[in-house]
């Protein structure tokens, strides 16, 4: 952009239900389709695929920016979850290219539906005018593995919250990070059990060059702990590279990995299958997905990576 350019105008944004479904309405009226992509704000690149893969699917993208009260646990970090709004608009501006219209796409073919972003960022008491639902959202037996068993009722405000975005905007498609694999496994499953008419597409992590994984929680880290988080990544790539030998040799090497770093304290490393998220045995072959989550210096990362445990053959 030349120094006399102005910067691309803020998206529109929604603050209430009401207003979300009127512009989705809208845009329906003129034959779009409609794409979400649920954040909790604090943008990075990793939200931003999230958005450009919608961009790709529909014609009115919807980016949610909202900080469930939900999802965290009494210990957790609510308070502290950075919210970084101007940024996020600023982030969200930059992917729009037309100047004199707010959100609007500027690869716009003639005669077809608009193309626009809008960020549709509630308050609390917007999504919960009663305080917290008596309604919620149960993930069953695989919300309380990993993830689940670390942050009990994680996962059930996780889907609550998830049902109530698909039902305020009411979606074609809905993008999800697979960097929280078990998120997006439960909110498939949550779709498939309760019929709701949306794709949920799980969009491939985004690293640093190094490997970490992108998370709003990086921020959090000292320069120290910063070079020690590579060591989830790491640990990772030892289990894919073990695992020809089976799930007991690939975890063995990834847990060594991760042990061998003192500031990375292991949560749990898995592999589960893809289809069920149980943990495998030795007897499973094929595809499978591996887990990790540790803490660095105090802060929670996780991340996941697929592998492929010895063939038949």
């Amino acid at each position: 952009m030349s120094p006399t350019a102005s910067a691309p105008p803020a998206p529109p944004v929604a603050k209430t239900i009401a207003g979300i479904r009127s512009i989705v309405k809208d845009a329906r009226a003129h034959g779009a389709r409609v794409a979400l992509a649920p954040t909790m704000g604090a943008l990075h690149d990793g939200h931003l695929a999230l958005v450009r893969r919608a961009r790709e699917l529909a014609d009115l993208v919807v980016v949610s920016i909202f900080v469930n009260p939900l999802q965290f646990g009494p210990n957790e970090d609510f308070d502290r979850y950075p919210r970084t709004w101007d940024a996020d608009l600023e982030a969200l501006a930059a992917l729009t290219a037309d100047n004199t219209d707010g959100g609007a796409f500027s690869d716009h073919a003639e005669g077809a539906p608009p193309r626009r972003l809008v960020v549709f960022a509630p308050g609390v008491d917007e999504m919960y005018p009663d305080g917290p639902t008596q309604t919620r959202i149960s993930g069953g037996d695989v919300a309380a593995l990993f993830e689940g068993e670390s942050r009990p009722g994680h996962f059930d405000g996780m889907l609550t919250v998830v049902a109530k975005l698909l039902n305020s905007v009411q979606p074609d498609a809905a993008m999800f990070g697979q960097k929280d694999a078990q998120q997006a496994f439960l909110v498939r499953r949550m779709v498939t059990d309760l019929n709701l008419p949306v794709a949920i597409e799980a969009v491939p992590t985004v690293r640093e060059a190094d490997g970490l994984a992108l998370s709003s929680r990086n921020r959090y880290l000292s320069d120290d702990a910063r070079r020690e988080a590579v060591t989830l990544s790491a640990a990772l790539q030892e289990v894919a590279a073990a695992a020809p030998r089976g799930a007991a040799e690939a975890l063995a090497a990834g847990r060594a990995r991760a042990e061998a770093s003192a500031a990375v304290k292991l949560d749990y490393l898995a592999i589960v299958d893809p289809q069920t998220f149980r943990s495998v045995d030795e007897r499973y072959r094929g595809p499978a997905l591996a887990l990790i989550a540790a803490r660095v210096d105090g802060t929670r990362l996780i991340d996941n990576a697929t592998v492929v445990l010895r063939s038949a053959g």
